[in-house]
């Protein structure tokens, strides 16, 4: 048996080889004719490609053909997220199931509206019968976005009018999957310590009376104890992580499926995956595995020249993960600063005083301060980078106690809210129809050789 693998590998290498050969595409070719890469503008901005009511971000201003930097803005159907957290958090409230009801339905609600829609979100809090018995514990991953990936294409197999691409029921499926993905995560969570870290079994059930991030640290938690400050720090980030507009990548991968007419869950399984890779949701991972090689790499945190010597490693891939980047810095859009760092940061640092992780976060900051000219040094990049939410994110969780393989599934549980506002637009909106992109086929013409005269 051990033969035949070893043989088998042998052949897939020697089809690599075979592969590379054939497979070769010239830079050259997307300048030549003018492919956007990336559906990136060659200055970086993106190309449209639709119209939203649902979110905006803005983090430059184009004036006479040139890109000028400014202070970065998030905005939720029109209304600036710091203004919305202002608003929400001076009454000491929670605004996660408040912020999901203005993306969904694109207004502030009204006390019975804010009322009716957190009963309705706790009404479907729980899974269908049996199913996490038979689609998270009989068939478990180490890999918490694969599970939920999987469990959300499950649920089209549990609902009985999964195709209909009616208002009523399009809505009906949202309010469930954004109630559904947070159990989903947590049982998926729990199956993988269970089986592959060999963990009790812990399988909590959503409590009336909590909101989404009250029941997430419920469930996460084996004693089920957390506190007011890290409910509403985690909240917060999870307002944060609502909706990043129509053109992130798992928001687009949603809407290039959603156009097609398939059903939801198909949709919001695809926006899963997307956020899944390590240059987008995973981010905040990649981050904390950063810091800890340089906590582990610099011997005095506070002395600058050494954090910077180090980080200039970590750009010419002599340390880190060998990538040659420093998560957690830049952004697409965002220049002089991403509002959703800016506002994180001034929340955890009372949580790293609270903690003890003082040290741990004023290193992170150094990061974010020194990069820019590391930078510059070494690449010789003059542009204007800032922290994007991603470097303190990480952070923040870890110092409630969320292990890392939450992370990104945290992410997702948020922004499942951003994905099924896109959905609905592009499906019940004048947009209508089939996103379909052109590529430029370079392949040459060649003849078709009978096989006994192959090479």
């Amino acid at each position: 048996m051990q033969d035949k693998q070893e043989g088998t590998r042998a052949f897939i290498e020697s089809l690599c080889e075979e592969y590379r050969k054939h497979n070769y595409i010239d830079p050259e070719y997307y300048e030549r004719w003018g492919v956007k890469r990336g559906l990136r503008n060659a200055d970086g901005t993106g190309v449209l490609a639709g119209v939203t009511q649902i979110g905006n971000v803005l983090g430059y201003y184009v004036q006479d053909g040139e890109r000028y930097p400014m202070e970065g803005k998030l905005i939720y159907r029109g209304i600036n997220v710091e203004e919305l957290i202002e608003g929400f958090m001076s009454e000491g409230r929670f605004g996660f199931e408040e912020t999901a009801y203005l993306l969904i339905f694109g207004a502030l609600p009204n006390q019975e509206q804010l009322t009716g829609f957190k009963q309705a979100l706790a009404e479907s809090h729980t899974l269908p019968h049996m199913f996490t018995e038979d689609m998270i514990l009989k068939a478990p991953s180490r890999d918490v976005m694969n599970k939920l990936a999987r469990s959300v294409l499950a649920l089209y197999s549990y609902d009985d009018n999964p195709d209909d691409l009616s208002l009523p029921n399009q809505l009906r499926q949202a309010v469930q999957l954004i109630a559904r993905v947070p159990t989903i995560v947590t049982h998926a969570f729990a199956a993988k310590r269970h089986y592959f870290d060999e963990e009790s079994l812990y399988l909590h059930r959503p409590q009336a009376g909590l909101g989404v991030a009250e029941n997430f640290l419920y469930a996460m938690r084996h004693d089920n104890k957390f506190t007011d400050q890290e409910a509403k720090l985690l909240d917060l980030c999870m307002v944060l992580h609502a909706e990043h507009g129509g053109g992130n990548n798992s928001a687009f991968a949603c809407r290039v499926l959603s156009s097609s007419g398939t059903d939801i869950y198909s949709a919001v399984a695809a926006a899963v995956g997307s956020l899944k890779g390590p240059r987008h949701g995973g981010a905040n991972k990649k981050v904390m595995e950063m810091m800890h090689h340089i906590e582990s790499g610099v011997k005095d945190w506070k002395d600058d020249d050494e954090v910077k010597d180090y980080l200039g490693r970590i750009l010419k891939k002599e340390a880190g993960d060998g990538s040659g980047l420093i998560y957690g810095m830049g952004h697409a859009i965002y220049t002089i600063s991403d509002p959703r760092a800016a506002i994180l940061k001034r929340f955890a640092k009372k949580l790293a005083a609270t903690k003890g992780m003082l040290e741990e976060f004023e290193l992170i900051e150094s990061v974010e301060r020194l990069t820019p000219a590391v930078l510059a040094g070494v690449k010789g990049e003059k542009k204007v980078v800032c922290a994007n939410i991603d470097l303190y994110s990480g952070m923040v969780y870890k110092m409630m106690g969320i292990p890392e393989e939450l992370y990104t599934p945290l992410f997702a549980v948020a922004r499942t809210v951003g994905w099924c506002a896109h959905r609905l637009e592009e499906v019940a909106g004048s947009a209508n129809r089939i996103i379909r992109p052109a590529y430029k086929a370079v392949a040459p013409m060649r003849t078709f050789v009978p096989l006994a005269q192959r090479q």
